[in-house]
């Protein structure tokens, strides 16, 4: 197995310290997967770039963004991705029983955070070509137009966290450990 070095502000090439200055600023520490994307200042530039408009720009709340986050995670079976999400799940409102419906690969209860991870969900799995009656549940649990093309940010920006923890798999953060999670978890796996 390759090894991939976890970058911090310290580390990391100039050109991909501001990143992660901002990062450990924000948690108290450099997500492993932020470090590891540190390898590359391209990827971890453009991540936080992706980021900064999805969270600031966005439409979706708090709860909303880390359901979105916490499904593609689990839909790219991604573990240090899920662990860290739904950490971050938590500290943002969400349910524990929805995050723990995602984790399962169920669908949550709460009707609205169900057709968000559904949605989500579908747009990974069948790589954009989700139907009209997926775009239409997803619109009937009140999300908009733009909220749809919006999900395509947090999908993109998910791509770039799991799979660069799919391809290095960093250990857990300390803050992160006790959620953590195996794809083996998910119902009917």
């Amino acid at each position: 197995m390759t090894s991939y070095q976890i970058h911090t502000a310290d580390t990391a090439d100039e050109a991909a310290k501001e990143p992660l200055k901002v990062l450990e600023g924000a948690f108290g520490f450099v997500p492993a997967g932020a470090g590891l994307m540190a390898n590359s200042p391209a990827l971890i530039n453009t991540f936080f770039s992706a980021f900064g408009h999805f969270r600031g720009g966005g439409t979706f709340g708090p709860d909303e963004r880390q359901v979105l986050l916490l499904s593609n995670a689990v839909a790219n079976r991604s573990e240090w991705a899920v662990a860290f999400h739904t950490l971050e799940s938590l500290q943002d409102g969400v349910e524990p029983a929805v995050v723990e419906a995602i984790r399962q690969g169920k669908v949550p209860g709460n009707q609205r955070m169900a057709a968000l991870s559904a949605f989500t969900q579908s747009l990974i799995e069948k790589r954009g070509h989700v139907d009209d009656a997926e775009v239409a549940a997803f619109r009937s649990a009140g999300f908009t137009e733009e909220q749809v093309f919006e999900v395509i940010t947090g999908v993109a920006i998910s791509a770039m966290t799991n799979y660069t923890a799919n391809l290095a798999w960093p250990p857990l953060e300390d803050a992160v450990a006790p959620h953590a999670w195996k794809a083996g978890y998910l119902a009917g796996a």
